[in-house]
């Protein structure tokens, strides 16, 4: 064997070792090592039981028209650092099915198109803030805290802004059918994980 090919033979086993050594796997991630705020925006963005809602609220809030896609833009994120803030003075995470709840709800909402009030919209864009603030902030209160919270809230006002102004620029009907069948799918695995809960 030649001194090339030896050597490019131990340095293929090196290699191979050295991709066998296992490194910490986390199911929920809470820090990225970018920072307190990244870490927050990391949290949301990765979390598909606080994501989903959201997007959902953005629809529903959108098929409402302009002014509650106004307030949930603004009002969304506030709450959501209120519950949040509450949440970081709660020992431990909370056992709760919240997020099979906001699913089935929202997605119902958006799915049957009910023509809710604007107060009565702004007031579930507060309720679903609030308590998704809460279970957010009892996670995250052992890592980021409250700068993860203001990351959150930045990403927040994003996805409702750009959600809700979406669904209010439709005009043709068939295109608001497509967005009450994207709410459809997202009652549908509430369902399925309000069985699973329950199971």
């Amino acid at each position: 064997m030649t001194p090339w090919r030896r050597n490019g033979w131990e340095g293929g086993v090196a290699l191979a070792a050295l991709l066998c050594i296992p490194s910490r796997a986390s199911a929920h991630l809470v820090t990225t090592g970018m920072g307190p705020v990244y870490d927050g925006i990391a949290h949301l963005l990765q979390s598909p039981d606080d994501i989903v809602p959201v997007i959902a609220l953005a629809l529903y809030a959108g098929l409402r028209g302009a002014a509650a896609g106004r307030r949930a833009m603004f009002l969304l994120p506030i709450a959501w650092f209120i519950g949040g803030l509450a949440g970081t003075h709660v020992p431990g995470e909370i056992a709760f099915p919240l997020p099979a709840i906001s699913f089935l709800v929202l997605g119902g909402l958006v799915a049957a198109d009910l023509r809710m009030p604007v107060p009565a919209v702004t007031g579930l864009v507060i309720i679903l803030g609030l308590t998704h603030g809460f279970l957010n902030g009892a996670v995250l209160r052992a890592g980021p805290g409250t700068s993860g919270l203001i990351g959150m809230m930045a990403v927040l006002f994003v996805l409702i802004t750009l959600g809700s102004a979406l669904v209010v620029s439709l005009k043709k009907y068939w295109s608001r059918i497509v967005v009450r069948v994207a709410g459809s799918w997202v009652a549908a695995v509430g369902l399925l994980m309000v069985g699973w809960a329950l199971r």
